[in-house]
């Protein structure tokens, strides 16, 4: 018995002994995060020392527009007034053509199923490039009431004095096959 003790406090004192020789690990330090860069639109400015530019993100701007629908009938044009948000001045053509696509409660949009690839204005030009599936090809009485529902939008503008209506880039004779286009379509 007294041997086990001898043993078993050897074996203590030598595992006493073993972590006194071993400095504790520290933890790893652990530097400060420089701020991050400012990220383009970010509204974050730099500390002392560094550039004092402050980076803002553009305000929305909001507008009442008219947009133009029909009835289920396809008869006439009726005038709804809404209001859109945009960014940057030339976001507002795209946005209105946006807001033309959704109906409001008991009228048609002839543009619903139409897919916007861009509008930009330029010298009094605007472009409007779609996209025009099978689904949203319409017969010859509902085309001319979707062109003239998007000349209405669009020449509300004042700066827009034509318009430039292209599918997939290319100027098309006639956007469904039953009107023919004009290039450019005039006030």
């Amino acid at each position: 018995m007294k041997k086990l003790s001898i043993i078993g406090a050897v074996l203590l004192l030598a595992a006493a002994l073993a972590g006194c020789g071993q400095k504790p690990q520290a933890a790893p330090e652990v530097m400060p995060e420089s701020p991050p860069a400012a990220a383009e639109g970010s509204n974050v400015s730099q500390g002392a020392g560094q550039n004092d530019t402050e980076v803002t993100e553009p305000e929305m701007q909001t507008a009442q527009i008219k947009l133009y629908y029909t009835d289920d009938n396809l008869m006439e044009l009726t005038e709804v007034q809404r209001e859109i948000e945009f960014q940057e001045e030339q976001d507002k053509y795209a946005e209105a053509f946006k807001q033309l696509q959704i109906a409001e409660s008991g009228f048609f949009s002839l543009w619903e199923k139409v897919i916007l690839n861009k509008a930009s204005l330029a010298d009094g030009v605007l472009h409007i490039d779609i996209q025009l599936p099978d689904e949203a090809r319409l017969g010859s009485g509902a085309e001319v009431l979707a062109i003239d529902s998007l000349k209405a939008t669009v020449f509300q503008f004042v700066e827009v004095q034509k318009l430039e209506l292209t599918v997939d880039g290319e100027q098309v004779e006639s956007l469904m096959g039953h009107v023919e286009l004009e290039y450019p379509m005039t006030r």
